[in-house]
């Protein structure tokens, strides 16, 4: 850990929690929780799409099995856990944001506290695809095809790295391929 808690991840008001996980599988909830305890311990003042990635692909055996194979999985992964020893680095101190037109959390203020704009874009739009098959849950294939659809998070430069086709993981999801 590196020192004090960040400000925008100190643990959340009951409240804003159970909004959070409103529109959530318990799974996807699991991976929610990954990603905070994740960026806490790398001391980063936000959840970005690369931690949410990294719990996803981790915590969810439906969303690790949508990769191509297993040695597509374990380069993504690799990448992932090299993020505080080298690669990722320039994004430490950085705001990840993104080009999505998708929607945002926000809370009273217009932000979404402990969240980069990416990475609740992407939960967002995981609550879109699910509410579009008639769902009232997200599920973690509904995450990982919002982290696959937009080209510029960082969850997408990881797999675009780690050589996984974005196009292809996000339709083994279910999700259009046109859309990326």
């Amino acid at each position: 850990m590196h020192g004090l808690t960040p400000r925008a991840l100190r643990p959340l008001p009951a409240a804003r929690r159970a909004e959070l996980e409103d529109g959530l599988t318990p799974q996807l909830v699991a991976v929610v929780t990954g990603a905070r305890r994740r960026a806490l311990r790398d001391g980063d003042r936000q959840i970005d799409t690369a931690h949410l990635l990294h719990s996803l692909v981790e915590t969810d055996p439906e969303a690790a099995a949508a990769f191509e194979d297993d040695h597509r999985r374990a380069r993504v992964l690799g990448y992932l856990v090299q993020r505080s020893i080298g690669y990722g680095l320039h994004w430490q101190r950085s705001v990840e944001d993104t080009g999505s037109a998708l929607p945002v959390l926000r809370d009273a203020d217009g932000g979404a506290p402990g969240w980069s704009p990416a990475a609740a874009a992407a939960l967002a739009g995981a609550r879109e695809r699910a509410a579009r098959r008639g769902d009232r849950r997200a599920r973690g294939l509904d995450l990982l095809a919002a982290l696959a659809v937009d080209p510029d998070n960082r969850a997408a430069e990881v797999l675009r790295r780690a050589g996984v086709d974005r196009a292809a993981l996000a339709a083994r999801c279910g999700e259009p391929s046109q859309q990326v």
